[in-house]
């Protein structure tokens, strides 16, 4: 049995029956690498390998967190909740909160998409924005997940289609390995290309909206992670010097393209400034560390997972495997694909990280299948956006989990990759085969 299928079914059904992801992806990769035939030690010598492939990530991450809640000390999220409370109201007039509502998933749809495009922080905005307004979606009752496939979707949908940003990447990425596997294909292409599964994420999105989350839910009004339990005192001054350490880390991330540096001249302009306290900072750096060490640990079991499942050599075999039994019809092959690169991305839980694997398997498929460029374009971005929302080990997931569990209300499996997924894998599979058809 193929090793990269073994891998994956046993992390997603130990993550379904809550098992902790870290575990899940540990215990997947160990069975995986021993079906794989790589040998029990050796699996743990290359899942332990592996580890350090995120370790720069899980650090930026941890750093992110350390600001989000000096952020949280100076009084600005506080400031921003107290003007969105008195714009929204306490009253129970019904059509109100459903403006309210309205008006706050459409920001934060906005945010998130910027977040990829125009000011490309990817996640780092979610442990500033999403906790201080967590009691006002509670009084709204507004159901969490669908917050999260709001998230979701402008962590995925913006860099799958426009050139700008992390979509700049992404699509370079798309491009530079298609050539190297023998077939060029335009940049300029590629937004053509990715239209129709970018509209499938659309679809999703007003799905859970508007149809399987628009029904209220009810939490309790808990106390947030990282949050002083006195209230804080703050002043003009130190709304002041959150808004400059903000656009410090806006500049530095766009210069650096390093979210260690961004976060660190972030927190660098708030104790100079002196909004956050020398004697302070040993705390905010634990607590901020606290929050976001979820997302860490499971970005770095992910690496490891990964480097086990590249080291079984069965991701090509699997491929092999798809080509002798699709034979010549173009959409059993699309369908195949598809999958195929479902179940990389499920398990490695990065779309830019599958691209390099699968477009050097696509690409000699796709051309033997007699798919046009457009189509293989849209075959390996699509296989390689899939995934991503929905995967347990994705930033796409983990980030908005991060924000909405703040106060310990929100499952990350349940809540976040099980909505995320049925609204948006399932759509973006159907459009991407549509769009390998039609192109």
């Amino acid at each position: 049995m193929n090793a990269v299928l073994v891998a994956v079914i046993v992390m997603l059904i130990l993550s379904l029956v809550r098992v902790h992801v870290v575990l899940a992806l540990a215990i997947g990769a160990l069975i995986g690498g021993v079906v794989g035939g790589v040998g029990f030690e050796q699996t743990v010598s290359v899942f332990s390998d592996g580890l350090g492939g995120s370790a720069t990530v899980a650090l930026s991450y941890a750093l992110l967190g350390a600001f989000a809640v000096a952020i949280a000390r100076t009084g600005l999220p506080e400031v921003l909740v107290n003007f969105v409370v008195r714009f929204v109201g306490r009253n129970e007039d019904t059509r109100k909160k459903a403006l309210s509502k309205a008006l706050i998933f459409f920001l934060l749809a906005l945010v998130s998409c910027f977040s990829q495009n125009v000011v490309p922080v990817h996640i780092a905005f979610i442990p500033i924005l999403i906790p201080p307004i967590l009691k006002i979606l509670n009084e709204l009752g507004v159901d969490r997940r669908a917050i999260a496939t709001i998230l979701t979707f402008g962590l995925t949908a913006p860099y799958i289609f426009l050139p700008y940003g992390f979509g700049a990447i992404f699509q370079g990425i798309i491009a530079d390995n298609m050539a190297q596997n023998g077939l060029d294909a335009e940049l300029s292409s590629i937004p053509r290309a990715m239209a129709l599964p970018t509209l499938g994420l659309v679809v999703g999105l007003l799905i859970a909206i508007f149809i399987t989350y628009r029904k209220s839910r009810s939490y309790e009004n808990r106390e947030i992670v990282g949050a002083a339990v006195e209230k804080q005192l703050y002043s003009k001054g130190s709304i002041i010097s959150a808004v400059l350490a903000i656009i410090a880390t806006l500049i530095m991330q766009w210069i650096s393209e390093s979210m260690i540096i961004a976060a660190l001249a972030g927190l660098m302009v708030l104790l100079v400034s002196g909004s956050l306290k020398w004697k302070e900072a040993d705390d905010v750096v634990t607590e901020g560390m606290k929050m976001m060490a979820f997302i860490s640990f499971v970005m770095l079991a992910a690496s490891g997972f990964a480097a086990v499942i590249r080291e079984t050599g069965h991701v090509d075999l699997l491929v092999t495997q798809a080509s002798a039994i699709v034979g010549e019809s173009q959409a059993a092959a699309a369908l195949l694909m598809l999958l195929i690169g479902l179940f990389i991305t499920m398990g490695i839980g990065s779309s830019f990280a599958t691209i390099p694997i699968i477009a050097t398997l696509f690409v000699p498929l796709g051309l033997d299948a007699g798919f046009s460029t457009l189509a293989i374009i849209a075959l390996i971005g699509t296989a390689g956006a899939l995934g991503d929302a929905g995967a347990p080990a994705s930033d796409s997931t983990l980030g908005p989990t991060a924000g909405l569990n703040a106060d310990g209300q929100h499952n990350h499996i349940w809540d976040t990759c099980v909505p995320t997924f049925l609204h948006f894998n399932i759509p973006l599979f159907l459009f991407g085969w549509l769009a390998s058809m039609i192109l």
